[in-house]
């Protein structure tokens, strides 16, 4: 166990405060864990393809994607009160719709507790759980296999942003040249 004397601890905090921290790219006035409805998108390390690869606008799963996609269905048998919506796998990354029902309800201070313990059933907290799943399964059958650290997510907030998503998501395998996260092998 490494000790660190209160005043060196005192004076690394006053130092470094917020400055090598980076940024949270969630919505502060947000409870992420509110009811509602959640685009997400989750990356492989460096963008690899991991997953498989795109053969005439159809998603063809690995191994590993076939765990992804297997692992995203589990979401509902681990987690309370979680709808899925449409979800791809891709070669590098996954897409889908996380819908939360009456969760957390009376939430108070979002944003201030981002870096504590979230609870159950949060977006970070639900993704985190599907990312671990993923790296134990793959790691047990000595894949080679790493996620990016972060992910991605919108709220969507009325029904024609999750038709929208819903399409989009649907059409992604199709539309893989011109997706943003792709990366040439």
């Amino acid at each position: 166990m490494i000790y660190i004397d209160k005043s060196l601890h005192a004076i690394m905090n006053e130092k470094y405060q917020k400055q090598y921290r980076i940024p949270s790219a969630r919505l502060q006035t947000w409870d992420y864990g509110w009811e509602g409805k959640y685009f997400i998108t989750i990356c492989t390390k460096d963008k690899l393809h991991y997953f498989g690869k795109i053969l005439n606008g159809k998603m063809i799963l690995s191994n590993i994607g076939v765990i992804a996609n297997l692992m995203w269905y589990e979401i509902r048998n681990h987690q309370k009160n979680v709808e899925l919506g449409e979800f791809v796998v891709m070669p590098n990354h996954a897409h889908g719709i996380l819908i939360l029902n009456n969760i957390n309800p009376l939430s108070v201070a979002p944003g201030q507790q981002r870096f504590q313990n979230q609870g159950k059933n949060t977006i970070s907290s639900i993704s985190g759980s599907y990312k671990s799943a993923m790296t134990k399964h793959c790691n047990r059958l000595d894949f080679d296999f790493g996620w990016q650290t972060r992910f991605y997510d919108r709220i969507i907030r009325d029904e024609t942003s999750f038709q929208n998503i819903s399409n989009y998501i649907i059409n992604n395998p199709m539309n893989w040249e011109k997706d943003k996260f792709i990366k040439d092998e």
